[in-house]
C-alpha cells in the first residue's frame, strides 16, 4: 500500500475529467462490442493513503481482492442480510462531508477493481472505445496497465480510446473509483450516497470510416401532418426507411414526408431506419414530434400538453441505483397503468436503457442534467458552484454531456438544467450551450426564479390558492421590470407537488382541477415515483424480520431519516393507496351518469389519441351485483368535447342501494396493459331502499341471548354492561375489553412534519395532549332499556377537553344493541382534531371483515377520488397498509356495514347511516410508537374503529397543509351504530 495523494489530484480538481472521448449519443450499431459485466476482482481501501500501488498491472497478484459483481453498488453487497463493505448513507440536502470545495475528507472509501478480458480474435481493425454508463462518484482507468483517464459526473457516460491499450487476446482493466470527490458538490441529490461501477462497461470497436456520432431532427407540421427528417451524421452515409420510402437517401435531407403519424406519449409511433456507412449500420428509432411554446402555451404537435407526471429515481431496494430492464419495463407498464404520461428524471439522466423504454411505450419526459447544489443552501450558498467561473468545466461538461448522449429521443422534450442549485452565470452558461446545440426542444430550470433563459416557469409545492393564481397570472413579482414580464408570459408546470410520503397526499383532484381550468398551467410532477427503501433483517436469515431500512438504519453520523420513502409505490414495486388515487384523478376521460334521463355523458381529458377505449356498466344493490354488460366503443372524439349516449335497459327493480357504474376499458391489449383493463370509472346512486344488515344463524342469537343474572351487570338485549361504570363487556358471547372515545391516530408523515408545534399538526397534537387523553365518568344513568354514561375526557395539565354521552339501546327484537354516541368540545382547544369515534377492543381475534361502503382501498377525506361503493371482503392483514414508517392507515369511509369473523364468531356492526371503519390487531399507541414494519405485531386483540370524523391528509411532509374544509375543528360529532353477533 502507498500514498497515491499526488497520482490521484483528479479526485479534488475541478476539472470534469481527462482522456475521455467527446460526448455522442448512445447508437445501436452494428459495430462488435464486448460486455464486461460480470464479476471483477475488487478491494474497498479506507482512501487514497490505502490504495494498493500498481493494481493497475497486469502483473499485480490480486488474490487478496473479493468478487463483486458489475455492475452494483458495493454498498448494497450484502443486503438484505447486512452490507459487506461501508454501509449506505442518505441525506436529503445536507452533504455527508464538510462543505470545503472542492475538498474531500481523507476517510473516503475507495473501490479497485480488476477485470482480464479476451479480445475476439475477429477483432477489427479500427477505433476501440472503453465505455462507462455510470461510475459513482469518479474514477480512473488502466487498459493493460496504460493510464486512459479519469471522469467525474457519476450519472453520465464516459468513454475512452482504448485503441492505443489494447492487444490482441487477453486484456486487464483496472478501475479505481472513489465515494467522494469535487464532483460530489455537484450531486448532493435526495438519494443515497452510493458508489462503484453500477451501469454498464463496455468495449466497442467504430471502424476509422463509421458513424460515431447521429443527431436526429424529426419535425412535425401539425397543420400539414407533415414529417420533416433530417439526421446529422460525421461520417458519410445513407438513410434506408421502408416505411418512409427512403431508400440510400442523404440523410441530410430535408426530406418533407406526408402524412406521417406523430409520436405522443399517448400514441408513440416509431418509424424504424437504418443509417449505413460502408458494412456499418447503425438503427435508428425515429419520433416525429414538434416541441414548442405558443402564446404561453405548450404545445405537442399542435396540442396543449398537460403533464401528469412523476419524479423518478433509479432504484431497486435490493441493488440500489444498478437496476435491470424488467424492473424498468415494470416502472413503465405501472406508470401507464395508472394513466401517468410523464416523467421528470429526477435529479441526472436515467439509464439509457429507460429512455429506450420510454420511446417505445410513450411517456414524455423531462430529462435533468447531473447536478444538484442543495446542500451549500447550509453555509447560506457562500461558495456556491453555479456562481464561481472555475466550476463552468465541470458543470457546462455535465449539461454537454446529458444532451448529446439523449438527443435521439423522441420521449425526452424538454432538458433541464439540473435541481435546487440557486442560480448564476454557470447556469446561464449551460442554458445557452443547449439552446444553441438543440433548439428544438424547451429548457427547464426551477430555482432560478425569475426564469431568465427558461422556457417554463417552474415551481415546487405551492399551495392550491397559489396555483389557481399562476393560473390567473396574478402570482406576486418575483423581478422587475422586463423579466417579471417575461416570466409571466411563460406556461407553468410544477416540477415537484403532491409530496407522496407515507399516507397521502390529499387533495389531488384539487390540483388537477387547477390544471383542467387554467390554460397556463400545464400540470406537473408528483414527488415521487418510489419508496427509496433498502431492504433489510432484523434476524440474519429470518425473512419474517424483514423491513425496509432508510436514513439513520445503518448507523450513519448524518441522515435524514425516512424522507427518502415518500414514493406511490413501495419498495418492493407494490403500488400504494395513493397510486390508486393517481390513477383516478389522471384519469384521461371524464364519466358522468345521469341516472334519470337514463344517459351517460363522455368527455375525453387528453389532447392526444387514446388506445381503443369502450364503456362497461354494473348495477350494484348493496354492493353485489345483478347485472353486468358492455353497451359502447368509443370513437376517437375531439378533446374536451362531450358526447352522450344512453345507457342501456335495466329493467330490474331495486332491493337495498342501487348503485350504477360505467367503466371505461381498453377494447385491445396495448404493450402495457391487457385488454379489460380500466382507464376511468363513474357511479350513482340511483335508489336506496333499506335493507337490513345479513344477519347471523338463529341458534347463534339463542346462544348469545341465554344469560344468567348477576347484580352487578345489566343486561339489555344481547349486550352486558357493567352497572356501576356503565362500560360494555360483551356483545352476546363476544368479550368488550373496551369501549370508549378515541380521538387519537398514529400520526402520518403529513402530520408529523414539519416537527414544530407551530408547523406540524402532530406536534400541535401532542402538546395539546391528545395522545395521553384521561376519560372520567360523570355520570351512569339506567333507565328503562337505556343505559346513558356520560364521561369527560381530558388530557393532562390542560383545561380543554371534550364531554363524550353513550346512550345504548336495544333493538326492537333484542337481537342487537346501538350506541347513539354524541361528543363535544370542552373549552378552547389550541389545534384541529386527528380524530373522532369510538374504539371497541376484543380479545377475540377476527381474521376476515366483509363491509359495505367505499373501498377497496383505504381512505381519506381528501383522498377519496378512487374508492367505490361496494360490498368487499378482506382479511385483516389485508386492510393494514405497510408504510415503511408506521401511520395511520386502513380507514374505510362510509361503511354502511361491516361483518367481522373468525372460524368460530362473528360481529356485526351497522351504521346510522354510516361510520368510517378501521380494523386492526394492534393498538394505536403500538402505531405511534413504531418506526419499522416488523415493529408492529399482534398483540391478540382486536382493535375496531367506528369513526364519525377524520382530519385530512393533505401534503405538508412537503407541501401544503389540508385544505380548509379537510381540516377536522373541534366541533359536536355524532356517530349511531349497532352491534350483534
Amino acid at each position: 500500500m502507498r500514498s497515491a495523494a499526488g497520482a490521484s489530484a483528479y479526485v479534488v480538481d475541478l476539472s470534469p475529467g481527462v482522456g475521455r472521448v467527446a460526448p455522442r449519443a448512445c447508437l445501436d450499431t452494428s459495430d462488435p462490442t464486448v460486455d464486461l459485466a460480470g464479476t471483477w476482482p475488487f478491494r474497498l481501501a479506507s482512501g487514497l493513503a490505502d490504495v494498493s500501488e500498481g493494481f493497475e498491472a497486469a502483473e499485480f497478484d490480486d488474490s487478496s481482492f473479493e468478487p463483486i459483481p458489475v455492475p452494483s453498488c458495493w454498498q448494497m453487497i450484502g443486503v438484505p442480510e447486512q452490507p459487506k463493505y461501508n454501509p449506505p448513507q442518505y441525506t436529503n440536502v445536507r452533504y455527508p462531508f464538510p462543505i470545503d470545495p472542492p475538498h474531500v475528507p481523507d476517510s473516503n472509501p475507495t473501490g479497485e477493481y480488476r477485470r482480464w478480458f479476451e479480445l475476439p480474435d475477429d477483432w477489427p481493425a479500427g477505433r476501440t472505445y472503453l465505455r462507462f454508463d455510470g461510475v459513482d462518484s469518479c474514477f480512473a482507468v488502466w487498459l493493460n496497465g496504460v493510464r486512459l483517464g479519469d471522469h467525474k459526473g457519476s450519472r453520465l457516460t464516459a468513454e475512452f480510446d482504448a485503441t492505443h491499450a489494447l492487444k490482441p487476446g487477453s486484456n486487464i482493466v483496472a478501475v479505481r473509483a472513489h465515494q467522494y470527490s469535487s464532483g460530489s458538490y455537484l450531486e448532493g441529490q435526495d438519494t443515497w450516497w452510493l458508489s462503484g461501477i453500477f451501469r454498464a462497461v463496455t468495449l466497442r470497436h467504430i471502424a476509422d470510416s463509421g458513424i460515431t456520432d447521429v443527431f436526429v431532427h424529426a419535425d412535425f407540421d401539425p397543420a400539414t401532418e407533415e414529417g420533416i427528417l433530417r439526421i446529422e451524421s460525421d461520417a458519410t452515409a445513407t438513410l434506408w426507411c421502408e416505411e418512409l420510402a427512403l431508400a440510400g437517401a442523404d440523410p441530410a435531407g430535408p426530406h418533407h414526408l406526408r402524412a406521417v403519424t406523430p409520436w405522443s406519449a399517448e400514441s408513440p409511433r416509431l418509424y424504424h431506419a437504418v443509417l449505413r456507412a460502408g458494412d456499418q449500420l447503425v438503427v435508428l428509432r425515429i419520433g416525429f414530434r414538434r416541441i414548442e411554446v405558443v402564446n404561453g402555451r405548450i404545445l405537442a404537435n399542435g396540442r396543449r400538453l398537460v403533464f401528469k407526471g412523476v419524479n423518478r429515481h433509479d432504484w431497486s431496494s435490493d441493488t440500489g441505483r444498478t437496476i435491470g430492464r424488467a424492473e424498468m419495463v415494470r416502472d413503465i407498464e405501472i406508470m401507464k397503468q395508472h394513466n401517468i404520461n410523464a416523467v421528470r428524471t429526477s435529479h441526472y439522466p436515467p439509464s439509457p436503457q429507460f429512455l429506450d423504454l420510454c420511446d417505445e411505450y410513450g411517456l414524455w419526459v423531462v430529462e435533468e442534467c447531473d447536478l444538484e447544489t442543495h446542500g451549500f443552501l447550509h453555509a447560506e450558498w457562500r461558495n456556491n458552484p453555479p456562481v464561481d467561473p472555475e466550476w463552468l468545466p465541470a458543470m457546462l461538461d455535465r449539461m454537454q454531456r446529458t444532451v448529446e448522449r439523449d438527443k435521439n429521443h423522441p420521449c425526452v422534450m424538454m432538458w433541464s438544467l439540473g435541481n435546487e442549485s440557486w442560480s448564476g452565470p454557470n447556469l446561464e452558461a449551460m442554458a445557452a450551450w443547449t439552446k444553441d446545440r438543440d433548439p428544438d426542444r424547451l429548457l427547464h430550470y426551477e430555482n432560478d426564479y425569475e426564469h431568465i433563459y427558461t422556457d417554463v416557469y417552474s415551481r415546487m409545492y405551492p399551495s392550491h390558492d397559489e396555483v389557481a393564481a399562476l393560473g390567473r397570472g396574478e402570482e406576486p413579482p418575483t423581478a422587475v421590470g422586463d423579466h417579471d414580464a417575461h416570466r409571466r408570459a411563460l406556461p407553468v408546470v410544477l416540477c415537484e407537488y403532491a409530496h407522496a410520503m407515507g399516507n397521502g397526499p390529499g387533495s389531488l383532484r384539487e390540483y388537477q382541477d387547477l390544471f383542467e381550468t387554467y390554460p397556463r398551467l400545464h400540470g406537473g410532477f408528483i414527488w415521487e415515483w418510489m419508496d427509496q427503501g433498502i431492504r433489510q433483517r432484523r434476524v440474519p436469515g429470518d425473512p419474517t424480520t424483514e423491513f425496509y431500512a432508510y436514513g439513520g438504519d445503518f448507523g450513519e453520523p448524518v441522515h435524514d431519516g425516512n424522507f427518502i420513502i415518500d414514493g406511490l409505490l413501495f419498495p418492493d414495486r407494490t403500488p400504494s393507496p395513493a397510486l390508486v388515487q393517481v390513477k383516478a384523478v389522471f384519469a384521461p376521460i371524464d364519466i358522468e351518469i345521469d341516472a334519470l334521463a337514463g344517459t351517460v355523458t363522455i368527455r375525453k381529458l387528453s389532447e392526444f389519441d387514446l388506445p381503443r377505449v369502450g364503456l362497461r356498466w354494473s348495477l350494484e344493490d348493496d354492493g353485489e351485483v345483478i347485472t353486468s354488460g358492455y353497451f359502447l366503443d368509443l370513437p376517437d372524439f375531439t378533446a374536451h368535447r362531450s358526447m352522450t349516449v344512453p345507457l342501456p335497459e335495466m329493467g330490474i327493480a331495486p332491493c337495498g342501494e342501487r348503485w350504477l357504474g360505467v367503466s371505461a376499458v381498453l377494447t385491445k391489449a396495448t404493450s402495457w396493459a391487457d385488454e379489460g383493463h380500466e382507464l376511468a370509472f363513474a357511479q350513482t346512486l340511483i335508489d336506496s331502499t333499506p335493507r337490513a344488515l345479513p344477519t347471523s344463524p338463529p341458534e347463534q342469537r339463542e346462544r348469545a341471548a341465554r344469560r344468567r343474572a348477576h347484580p352487578a351487570v345489566l343486561d339489555l338485549g344481547p349486550a352486558r354492561f357493567d352497572r356501576q361504570t356503565g362500560r360494555l363487556l360483551s356483545v352476546g358471547d363476544l368479550e368488550i375489553a373496551s369501549a370508549r372515545v378515541d380521538l387519537w391516530r398514529a400520526p402520518t408523515d403529513n402530520d408529523r412534519a414539519p416537527d414544530t408545534p407551530d408547523k406540524s399538526v402532530a406536534a400541535a397534537w401532542r402538546l395539546a395532549g391528545l395522545d395521553a387523553l384521561h376519560h372520567r365518568i360523570t355520570d351512569v344513568v339506567d333507565g328503562t332499556d337505556c343505559l346513558t354514561v356520560t364521561t369527560r375526557i381530558f388530557p393532562a395539565g390542560r383545561d380543554h377537553g371534550a364531554e363524550a354521552v353513550y346512550e345504548w339501546f336495544p333493538t326492537d327484537d333484542g337481537a342487537a344493541i346501538t350506541i347513539a354516541l354524541a361528543v363535544r368540545p370542552l373549552g378552547p382547544w389550541p389545534c384541529a382534531w386527528p380524530k373522532v369515534g369510538l374504539r371497541l377492543v376484543t380479545p377475540t381475534v377476527f381474521d376476515h371483515v366483509e363491509w359495505f361502503g367505499l373501498g377497496p382501498q383505504e381512505s381519506y377525506p381528501d383522498t377519496a377520488e378512487a374508492v367505490r361503493t361496494g360490498r368487499f371482503r378482506s382479511s385483516v392483514p389485508e386492510l393494514q397498509t405497510p408504510y415503511v414508517y408506521p401511520q395511520e392507515n386502513g380507514n374505510r369511509r362510509d361503511t354502511r356495514w361491516a361483518i367481522l369473523t373468525n372460524d368460530d364468531q362473528a360481529l356485526r356492526i351497522s351504521g346510522s347511516p354510516s361510520f368510517d371503519l378501521a380494523v386492526r390487531p394492534w393498538a394505536p399507541e403500538a402505531l405511534t410508537e413504531a418506526t419499522h414494519t416488523v415493529d408492529v405485531r399482534p398483540d391478540g386483540m382486536t382493535y375496531i374503529h367506528l369513526d364519525a370524523a377524520h382530519h385530512g391528509i393533505g401534503s405538508a411532509a412537503c407541501g401544503p397543509y389540508p385544505l380548509p374544509r379537510y381540516v377536522l375543528h373541534p366541533r359536536h360529532v355524532t356517530l349511531t351504530a349497532t352491534l350483534s353477533v
